[in-house]
């Protein structure tokens, strides 16, 4: 028989990026016992705001508060992880994806698709109630060899999940359904241990059947546009010199035109957006952009007209939800203004509030890109918060009914 218990809902965040996710669960009431980062950029700026900011986790006194990669965690800390076995609701997120993506290499062999095992290890270890499970799209595709195709990463994690007694379901969510301003399509799999009793497809339908009344709640709709998401930050609402960056010029508020606006400045006390600084564009390019906006240009049109090497350039639709945002910020053109999307634009599209502040660099390049996670990437890497709130609600729901 069910009842309903109050209780503290706690869950563990790995790969947790700049604190998407977490935000999105914190937002829902959910309790961080802590998250693992091995990117001190990343890990910078979820200490800012969630750890020191809101006092979001109850950090444990045997885990250092810092970057710290999973194999170090589950060498260095296994007793104590073995101690956590059974005692954790929840453990959320995915290992990078940079590996699986079909927008980039799409590597078999890239050493960072070897970090699923490592998140096996430690489900092995902590055994939660739940798992939420997060990738790109293609991570659900084969990787096909020369001579033969290879296995989809999706059904490997699946196989091994059941075998440590979970029930599995996985599906492809469009958050631009669940009112992130963007056509996002990632994979989303929730486990669920079966001494609970509870399909994990109950997951997905509670999801959906809940996400008008949800979204109402924030007087807000599905299919929010770029232009409903950013237009109170356009160049033209004026500017200042930027306050973390010399030579640079950063934007200031514009009236905020609507809902999604309102949502996303509420709490900041900032009279400048943080990270609202406008690239340093050549004269040329600025007229590469002026034309591409004037003549509305496609992709192909652009590379062929400017014979660029670069493969992809879109300018955005104001009338439309962006498409994913990369890491990369040049490969985007703004919809009405010569120029590429700020950080704050990046984060609105990604639905993080303007309170929260990015840390680190904007940018990096050469040899540095594969180890630095500058402001761009993080935003870029990161799970919508508004989405993860909806899926922290969900899951609070179905751990709220305890076995008597």
């Amino acid at each position: 028989m069910y009842s309903m218990s109050k209780k503290v809902h706690t869950y563990i965040d790995l790969f947790a990026g700049c604190g998407g996710l977490s935000l999105g669960l914190h937002n829902a009431g959910w309790h961080g016992l802590f998250a693992i980062e091995k990117n001190s950029d990343a890990f910078k700026t979820l200490k800012y705001n969630l750890i020191d900011k809101k006092k979001h986790f109850d950090w444990p006194e045997w885990l250092p508060e810092k970057p710290l990669e999973i194999n170090s965690l589950l060498h260095e800390y296994k007793d104590q992880l073995s101690e956590m076995k059974g005692k954790v609701d929840l453990v959320v997120g995915g290992p990078p994806c940079q590996g699986f993506s079909t927008a980039g290499r799409r590597k078999e062999d890239d050493t960072r698709n070897g970090l699923i095992d490592s998140y096996i290890e430690f489900i092995t270890a902590v055994r939660p109630k739940f798992i939420l499970f997060e990738n790109v799209k293609g991570f659900t595709q084969q990787f096909v060899k020369a001579k033969s195709a290879g296995r989809k990463y999706s059904d490997y994690v699946k196989e091994k999940l059941v075998g440590l007694g979970y029930r599995v379901h996985g599906d492809i969510i469009n958050f631009s359904e669940f009112g992130v301003p963007q056509t996002r399509h990632r994979f989303i799999l929730v486990g669920i241990k079966v001494t609970e009793e509870i399909d994990p497809e109950k997951f997905f339908n509670n999801l959906f059947n809940n996400k008008n009344s949800f979204l109402k709640t924030k007087s807000l709709s599905s299919g929010i546009t770029i232009a409903t998401a950013i237009s109170d930050l356009e160049r033209k609402n004026g500017e200042v010199a930027s306050p973390d960056s010399k030579n640079f010029k950063a934007g200031i508020y514009g009236e905020a035109k609507n809902n999604f606006q309102k949502l996303m400045r509420r709490g900041s006390k900032s009279l400048l957006p943080d990270s609202h600084r406008f690239a340093n564009h050549k004269k040329e390019i600025e007229d590469r952009f002026s034309f591409t906006i004037k003549e509305d240009l496609s992709n192909k049109q652009i590379q062929q007209i400017f014979k660029l090497k670069k493969l992809h350039t879109t300018k955005l639709d104001p009338n439309k939800p962006s498409p994913t945002l990369t890491t990369l910020p040049d490969d985007y053109i703004h919809y009405n203004e010569p120029r590429i999307m700020t950080v704050r634009e990046y984060a609105r599209i990604q639905t993080f509030p303007d309170w929260f502040h990015f840390q680190g660099r904007y940018t990096t390049g050469g040899k540095n890109r594969v180890l630095e996670v500058p402001r761009y990437t993080q935003i870029g890497n990161a799970i919508p918060p508004l989405f993860g709130e909806q899926v922290g609600l969900i899951l609070k729901q179905l751990n709220t009914y305890e076995l008597k």
